[in-house]
């Protein structure tokens, strides 16, 4: 079986890349004739799959990230279209494709929940802008498009809002929800790296440690977390947060400003977030969207309960009290008394088991199978037993 793979760039801290190198391991041993069209894969494996570059030249000047996509998604259709592939899955927007991983989630419901946030002419400015309007266009293209066969939607959150903004088939929605490697991400940590880590942090061995990790820190929810953080009522308690962003300076100043200068710890971004999974006492990701993060399927894995958003698909592993809390991302309030009520769950051991037990079928080898599952039921030439 020959199948394409589309992805416009490798990103090593991103989730999406990591599904996809878990897709191609999962195929490439399976036999399969893999490649992968890309503009970039620079800085990741290249072991088992044929590489396709496409990096067609556009005017930053005048087309920005519209043209940049744009350019891509031509480029893409064109190879999809002479490689002679059984199956085409992209998680890009590329209408034209089989199978379309919704790994992003969706756009047109990520700017419904972004306007939460911003004033009446930011509003008007995201309303308008061509960059937006370019990714609803080919969202809408692509979901419309004849030759979509299936849609990969990595939580029940992505396949509600598919459904409710495209009006997509049910029949056409595939949950396959991200693996979580549980030899890896385990509740043993702790023993190997707390008392180390928050050492090294100048973090007392007693205090409840909080942690976030993430990039894209407006989307995230970093500043709403870091004002009620604030306004929690546990003085002792730390927050440390990792992850890349081009407003991690200014989020340091806000933290400052906000009297948490000592308690509020900014890693930047780590290859090997498990030292830190070790040494908190909970995991907190009050995110504007987020269609199922790694992070936090990690968090659970090594015994973390965790407090999350109404607006993220990890939602559906959380049991309000048992292994964690879920909150409106931008009711401050309500954070602030979830953020105490996690803190009181440090040292808990019934709430460290029910986060890993939530997660603890959502293996590697699951989301492998159900992948290549859904690749026989669609594929006409024949695919290997796992």
């Amino acid at each position: 079986m020959k199948i394409a793979i589309v992805r416009q760039r490798y990103n090593p801290f991103g989730g999406a890349e990591r599904f996809v190198e878990r897709a191609l391991a999962a195929l490439a041993a399976e036999g399969a004739e893999v490649t992968l069209i890309t503009r970039s894969w620079d800085g990741a494996p290249r072991e088992g799959f044929r590489q396709v570059t496409c990096d067609p030249a556009y005017s930053r000047l005048l087309g920005g990230r519209a043209a940049r996509d744009r350019s891509f998604a031509a480029a893409a259709q064109r190879e999809m279209a002479a490689g002679g592939f059984d199956i085409t899955q992209s998680h890009e927007r590329v209408p034209g494709c089989m199978i379309f991983r919704a790994g992003d989630g969706v756009h047109a419901a990520w700017l419904v929940h972004r306007a939460r946030i911003l004033g009446p002419l930011q509003r008007l400015i995201q309303r308008f802008s061509p960059y937006h309007r370019y990714v609803c266009a080919t969202e809408r293209a692509m979901f419309e498009h004849p030759a979509l066969r299936s849609v990969i939607c990595n939580s029940q959150m992505v396949a509600d809002e598919i459904s409710r903004f495209y009006g997509i088939d049910r029949s056409k929605l595939a949950v396959i929800y991200n693996g979580v490697d549980t030899a890896v991400f385990h509740p043993g940590l702790a023993d190997e790296f707390r008392s180390a880590t928050r050492a090294a942090a100048g973090i007392p061995p007693d205090a409840p440690v909080l942690l976030f990790v993430g990039s894209g820190f407006e989307r995230k929810g970093v500043p709403q977390l870091l004002r009620a953080f604030a306004a929690t009522r546990n003085p002792a308690a730390h927050l440390v947060i990792v992850g890349a962003d081009r407003k991690l300076k200014a989020m340091r100043a806000l933290a400052a400003s906000l009297g948490l200068g000592g308690r509020a710890h900014f890693t930047g971004p780590l290859k090997d977030v498990r030292p830190w999974y070790g040494a908190a006492d909970g995991f907190v990701l009050p995110t504007l969207y987020d269609p199922c993060p790694n992070a936090a399927l990690e968090a659970l894995a090594c015994g973390l309960p965790i407090v999350t958003s109404t607006t993220c698909g990890a939602q559906e592993w959380v049991q309000a009290g048992v292994n964690g809390w879920v909150v409106d991302a931008v009711d401050r309030a309500e954070l602030a008394a979830r953020l105490d009520d996690l803190c009181a769950l440090a040292g808990d051991q019934a709430a460290r088991a029910a986060a890993r037990a939530s997660v603890e079928a959502l293996t590697l080898p699951a989301m492998a199978d159900r992948l290549l599952a859904l690749y026989r039921s669609l594929s006409p030439a024949p695919v290997g037993q796992v």
